[in-house]
């Protein structure tokens, strides 16, 4: 039998019950997610108020349990709302948690060298919506996921992307091609090898997705090599916690001035938390890592060893998941988290890629619109 309280004049309601713990809302939140059609609009649940047209004083003078509903009465408005107790259990803010620095979110999957990434079928993403749904779980999760399969084509690549958002256009085009002659004649083709990176961090925003798509692959070598990055960023908190601070507290400074049309500068940590300490992002590239300037002179000596033990520990085999994309496969990563890299050619063969950008709200979005119809379906 669930139970109610009004308490602190009004401004705190609580619920509790013999099974859990108690939950507490404040009066002013309830108030700001009411979810009766004065306060929200019904179609798209955006709101129809701002917080100044909630009265400062909001204070509750009575609520009561209504079968699977809490009835609550707002004063001064003298208005009746009701909520959703499944809803309110899943919203639930009144939890203690201690998080450290660097913590990631329930469907984050960290992993590292030897790991299983997600594979799929192109023609099965492509025709079976519940197939798709599992595919972009999976590559949301992991950070990365490959396509097989796929049409062996120019441009190809932008299939991949109808899939499940946009191409996002930068100064390099719609798409952009690497083009690879082991033994050239020109070394602006060259088989050398790169190590693994994250694409673009002199961009703000930066690109949040990568689609790298496989038409020629003639040459020995030259395999495809990715580094779960948070792992990464993970291990140098366990490993060197005052460096993890470091690289995280100061700003590296990135830029690209590749002609005389663009010149682009950003300026980020290399490892990105959001004010509560989750991880949200990597930077790492040293090809355009700038002069860095913002990090305190007692600190510096300190902060280039924090960077050399980050690059350190993306370099290290065990990290690395390597694989071979033949024509028509293609493997997408979250820009934001998964390093990728090409390990070098030998002997003779051509080596062919398309590449594009995306972002991560379509995606996240695509997936989300594909799990309530599924919900839906299975109601």
């Amino acid at each position: 039998m669930k139970q109610v309280h009004i308490s602190d004049t009004g401004r705190v309601l609580t619920i509790s019950d013999t099974d859990g713990a108690p939950m507490r809302f404040h009066a002013i939140w309830l108030r700001d997610n009411a979810p009766d059609p004065a306060t929200r609009a019904p179609g798209n649940g955006q709101k129809l108020i701002t917080i100044g047209d909630i009265p400062a004083d909001t204070i509750i003078t009575r609520a009561a349990i209504s079968r699977d509903h809490l009835v609550v009465t707002f004063l001064p408005e003298n208005k009746q709302v009701e909520y959703d107790l499944a809803w309110l259990a899943a919203h639930a803010y009144d939890r203690a948690e201690e998080k450290t620095p660097g913590w990631t979110g329930a469907h984050v999957r960290l992993w590292q060298g030897g790991a299983e990434l997600p594979v799929a079928d192109f023609a099965m993403v492509n025709r079976a919506p519940h197939h798709l749904r599992d595919w972009l779980s999976d590559l949301l999760s992991h950070g990365v996921a490959r396509l097989t399969g796929g049409p062996v084509q120019d441009r190809a690549l932008f299939q991949v992307v109808d899939l499940f958002g946009h191409v996002r256009e930068t100064n390099y085009g719609r798409h952009f091609e690497v083009r690879t002659t082991v033994n050239p004649e020109n070394l602006a083709y060259t088989g050398l090898g790169l190590q693994a990176h994250t694409d673009n961090p002199y961009r703000d925003p930066v690109p949040t997705v990568q689609v790298l798509y496989c038409l020629e692959s003639s040459a020995a070598g030259g395999e495809n090599m990715v580094v779960d990055g948070f792992a990464a960023a993970r291990r140098l908190s366990q490993e060197n916690p005052d460096g993890f601070r470091l690289l995280s507290r100061h700003c590296a400074r990135f830029e690209y001035a590749g002609d005389g049309d663009t010149i682009l500068r950003s300026r980020r940590p290399m490892i990105e938390l959001a004010p509560d300490g989750e991880l949200v992002a990597i930077r790492f590239n040293n090809r355009s890592c700038t002069t860095l300037t913002d990090v305190p002179f007692d600190e510096m000596e300190a902060y280039y060893q924090a960077y050399r033990h980050l690059g350190d520990i993306i370099d290290d085999p065990d990290m690395q998941v390597s694989f071979r994309l033949e024509p028509g496969e293609c493997f997408v990563v979250d820009n934001t988290r998964v390093l990728h890299a090409r390990r070098a050619y030998s002997g003779t063969g051509t080596r062919w890629l398309q590449g594009c950008y995306a972002d991560l709200d379509g995606m996240r979005s695509r997936l989300a619109v594909l799990e309530r119809d599924q919900q839906v379906a299975a109601e």
